[in-house]
């Protein structure tokens, strides 16, 4: 179980964070790649704003590229099952490699957008595949724990991408192709390690109606003597679905069934890209330097809070299946809510004394932190776990497209946030996380160590208003 969810987190979500993080370091040499292609091509300078805007579309055509792998992931997963969306999505990863290598050496900056926006796709379809996939092979008690194997990847993958980018290693001004190219590594060892593993036991019985091999997979997954109680939960499910084929996601919007599951999602997903994380990774040089670190130390600072998520993604999956999920993702926006109340407070007084400028920087470690704790790692788990079978799939690209959606307006949004409410920026988020907070106090019940069929009797009083 263990190593399955290293094969899928590494060409996964893995994918998605160091695709993330790689684009901040070469931003310079990129810029001076752009001028130059462009002076060579036509004979004269490129526009400054023209130069900006071709740098916007490089950066954020990779949220565009997500969104449409969002809206591709559930049907690749339903058609190919899950491990085959998982394998096939690893081409994409390594056409968007090579496209982006050559880019420099052909003189096409067309290539590089080209690329951004395929190495979108795959992180798009990772992220949507990849919890499905772990979500349905682990047995109850150690689901949390296992689901977090997607944050900690993702973590993971936005660590790596820092100290690659470092300026002593690929962040420098020869090797910035091979940086943006060397998201074919962990497609290949993907391609190399998941053939191994079993497809989804739950969708081979359940999908595919082929109890034989979803037995097979149970025993390499759980043993010869533990798989029957996982067989026994998945058979149950199976015979109260009835037949039922796997619902479009337009589907889930008109099913009663299924609506404040669906509401959850949809205020889950949004409460996680909304609330400043996205801004504080893409803007964490304006914020240190807002709290007075000096430009050289900048990099390593920002290594610093990649290095904290991913302490607390990991810490997260060890506490998950104790805690319970509730109690970490409501502590966790609600730990949010005071850091971004901290961080008003000490941008706005951070001349008057010399010791400020920390108590910001804190902050924003201390934001990250609390992040990775709950709202990090918690919405993909619960995301696997609100759904049954047929509904799941459908659920991951209505998630998934809103969470691409907002990513993209964001960081479309937050310099003209910036600029308009200066340090004040943080109240937005402030506002945003101890909303999110409230709703789930009020509508999500714990889910630890209860099967799906448990989990969607809860909902049921709250879809249909009364008890049956």
């Amino acid at each position: 179980l263990f190593l399955a969810v290293c094969a899928v987190g590494i060409g996964g979500t893995f994918q998605y964070g160091y695709n993330v993080s790689i684009i901040n370091a070469p931003t310079q040499h990129i810029h001076r790649f752009l001028n130059e292609t462009w002076t060579s091509r036509y004979h004269k300078e490129l526009n400054p704003d023209l130069l900006t805007f071709i740098w916007s579309v490089i950066a954020s055509v990779f949220s565009l590229g997500g969104l449409c792998g969002a809206l591709l992931g559930g049907s690749m997963a339903i058609r190919l099952g899950r491990k085959g969306a998982l394998l096939m999505n690893n081409v994409i990863a390594i056409l968007a490699s090579v496209l982006m290598g050559i880019s420099f050496p052909t003189g096409l900056f067309e290539l590089l957008i080209a690329g951004r926006f395929l190495i979108g796709i795959n992180s798009g379809v990772g992220i949507c595949v990849q919890p499905l996939y772990i979500g349905e092979i682990a047995p109850k008690h150690l689901r949390g724990g296992m689901a977090m194997g997607t944050s900690i990847f993702l973590t993971g993958g936005i660590l790596t991408g820092q100290i690659i980018g470092l300026r002593e290693l690929l962040g420098g001004e020869m090797y910035w192709p091979l940086l943006l190219s060397s998201s074919c590594f962990p497609a290949f060892a993907q391609l190399l390690f998941l053939p191994w593993f079993p497809e989804s036991p739950r969708f081979l019985l359940i999908d595919r109606g082929d109890e034989l091999s979803c037995a097979k997979a149970l025993k390499r997954f759980h043993g010869s003597s533990e798989y029957r109680k996982e067989m026994e939960d998945i058979q149950r499910e199976c015979f109260a679905l009835d037949g039922e084929k796997p619902k479009k996601p337009w589907q889930l919007f008109t099913d009663r069934g299924v609506r404040w599951q669906l509401i959850t999602v949809i205020v889950m997903s949004l409460g996680q890209q909304l609330s400043g994380i996205n801004a504080i990774y893409f803007y964490a040089t304006y914020i240190f330097e807002q709290a007075g670190i000096s430009a050289e130390k900048i990099p390593y600072v920002t290594l610093g809070t990649g290095a904290c998520e991913c302490l607390t993604a990991l810490t997260c999956g060890l506490l998950i299946d104790y805690v319970g999920r509730r109690c970490l993702i409501i502590g966790g926006y609600l730990l949010m809510t005071l850091w971004s109340i901290v961080l008003t407070f000490s941008l706005t007084y951070q001349e008057l004394y010399s010791w400020v400028p920390y108590v910001s920087m804190a902050s924003i470690f201390a934001f990250i932190l609390s992040f990775g704790l709950g709202p990090g790692g918690i919405t993909n788990t619960l995301t696997a776990e609100l759904f049954i079978q047929s509904s799941r799939p459908a659920a991951y690209m209505i998630g998934g497209t809103i969470s691409w959606i907002s990513f993209f307006t964001i960081g479309m949004l937050f310099p003209f946030i910036v600029t308009g409410l200066k340090q004040y920026c943080f109240v937005v988020f402030l506002l945003e996380c101890s909303l999110v907070a409230a709703f789930i106090f009020l509508v999500i019940p714990e889910t630890k160590n209860k099967s799906f069929l448990e989990i969607k009797k809860e909902f049921h009083k709250l879809n249909f208003g009364r008890d049956t």
